[in-house]
């Protein structure tokens, strides 16, 4: 059995789900578009750029959920994902997906965004296993905090790790171990894995990726 994982947003998706979730707030007037929209662009600036303070990003974007009870949130969620998710998956996202599904691989989504943004879209995926930044809860209810360690660059390899424990394995007990992703930010588990794959790369990642002789492949149509 094979281990893949995928990065989420500009891998999988043609854009960034955690990104268009605040934009999306904003369209609904939910968020204040004059304080929001600024210092989204900011923060997925600095994403781009590798210098985000995950933790400053995280109290701005889980900040939302706890202001809003959660059978609202799940109703904006569903409109999310028929106008600004489903639109940014391509049918060569789909089958690359379904091709290791279907050869008996262990598949996972691995990603920074939180699950509840990015839970949905795995389903919509059909894959089975998610690992990602945790929005905290209590009483049903989201905290606007984290939970544990974000999954975010070198923090996607202990949360890859714990997960694996949780079902009796490691990264040595598979034939080969695959990830897929798009970001510079996410050298730490590429160079974890047997065979990395940048997606669409940025800059940084497909200069490292063609020095190392990594492949590199387009999910765009």
């Amino acid at each position: 059995m094979n281990l893949v994982l995928f990065d989420l947003d500009n891998t999988l998706l043609s854009g960034d789900s955690d990104f268009a979730w605040a934009q999306f707030l904003i369209s609904r007037g939910v968020l204040d578009r004059e304080i929001y929209e600024a210092r989204n662009l900011t923060f997925f600036e600095q994403y781009k750029a590798g210098t985000l303070d995950i933790f400053e990003f995280l109290d701005f974007q889980l900040a939302p959920l706890a202001r809003h009870p959660r059978a609202l949130l799940d109703a904006w969620h569903r409109e999310f994902m028929a106008e600004c998710i489903r639109p940014m998956i391509t049918q060569a996202a789909r089958i690359l997906v379904r091709h290791h599904l279907a050869a008996g691989d262990l598949v996972a989504v691995v990603t920074a965004t939180n699950s509840f943004v990015t839970g949905p879209i795995a389903r919509e995926f059909a894959i089975p296993h998610l690992v990602a930044t945790i929005p905290a809860q209590e009483a049903g209810r989201f905290t606007g905090k984290p939970r544990g360690m974000p999954s975010f660059k070198a923090g996607k390899i202990q949360r890859v790790d714990d997960w694996l424990e949780s079902l009796g394995l490691y990264f040595g007990s598979f034939a080969d171990t695959v990830f897929y992703s798009d970001s510079h930010n996410d050298l730490p588990l590429m160079e974890k894995v047997r065979r990395p794959v940048a997606v669409d790369p940025d800059d940084i990642l497909r200069r490292h990726a063609l020095g190392a002789g990594w492949d590199i492949l387009s999910l765009r149509d």
